[in-house]
């Protein structure tokens, strides 16, 4: 594989993903999400998705708005404290639209963890006192080294894809993210294939002055697209905050019943306007 083959288009990106397939999408509520991949699924018509993230909001929300979900695997889910729960997923998830799988992070984390590590489980502690472990069906077991503690035992979770949104990309595919990694390296350790759109495009000699940042070597990364403003209405800290207005807009008019207008308003919408 040549260096140009990981840069692709948002379009071409997305075209690949078939309807039915499992994704889990980085970043965490509305931080450093790869939003404008998000979008570009809505606009490709996609269909039957199960979306895995520890804790969504606006991705979730905006893709159970346009129907491109069926099922779920994440923890909590809410569009923050400014804007409280996700209304489009809650009301998908109420109406049995989409299935859930419920998680607490931790344990959508140890189920990636072990899909990473290629072993069939993770054990966990905290789930005790909830009913979450029960409903999702997980399994327990005593400790076999001769202790009497119990643990859940959370399954493998391998999404099809893992999709996220970085600081910068280089020709090779290498993504570096400054800053917490939210859930994403072990997501993307997790996946069959690994997606990356970033803020910058940046030179392959610039990784090797502050390796330790990069979260996703290049031959890990299946595709690469850069995409400025790729996390928005979200945040890509220290280069730009959540635009509060726009999450606001967006909550207004999707409870209305439309998100043409947040999408038309889209950074990568309005690059692709005629000048």
């Amino acid at each position: 594989m040549t260096r140009s083959e990981k840069l692709t288009t948002l379009e071409e990106m997305v075209a690949t993903i078939p309807d039915g397939a499992s994704i889990g999408l980085g970043g965490s509520f509305l931080h450093r999400g790869p939003f404008a991949f998000v979008r570009e699924l809505i606009r490709q018509g996609k269909r039957d998705l199960e979306i895995i993230k520890a804790s969504p909001g606006y991705d979730i929300d905006i893709l159970c708005r346009a129907g491109c979900v069926s099922r779920v695997r994440a923890g909590i889910v809410a569009m923050e404290g400014n804007f409280g729960l996700a209304g489009g997923y809650r009301k998908a998830i109420e109406s049995g639209t989409v299935k859930l799988e419920e998680h607490a992070c931790m344990t959508l984390t140890a189920g990636l963890r072990a899909a990473g590590a290629g072993v069939p489980f993770m054990p966990v502690g905290g789930v005790h006192g909830s009913q979450i472990a029960e409903v999702s069906g997980w399994e327990k077991m005593t400790d076999p080294y001769g202790g009497e503690e119990e643990v859940w035992l959370i399954p493998a979770i391998c999404p099809d894809f893992a999709v996220i949104h970085a600081h910068a990309v280089d020709r090779d595919g290498n993504a570096r993210v400054e800053g917490s990694p939210h859930w994403d390296r072990a997501l993307t350790r997790a996946a069959r294939k690994v997606l990356v759109t970033a803020e910058t495009l940046a030179p392959s000699e610039s990784f090797l002055e502050r390796p330790e940042l990069t979260l996703v070597p290049g031959f890990m990364t299946a595709a690469a697209v850069h995409a400025p403003q790729g996390a928005w209405p979200g945040s890509l800290a220290p280069i730009y905050d959540v635009n509060y207005d726009a999450v606001a807009r967006y909550v207004e008019e999707s409870a209305g019943g439309s998100i043409a207008g947040h999408m038309a308003a889209a950074p990568e919408a309005r690059q692709e306007e005629p000048a």
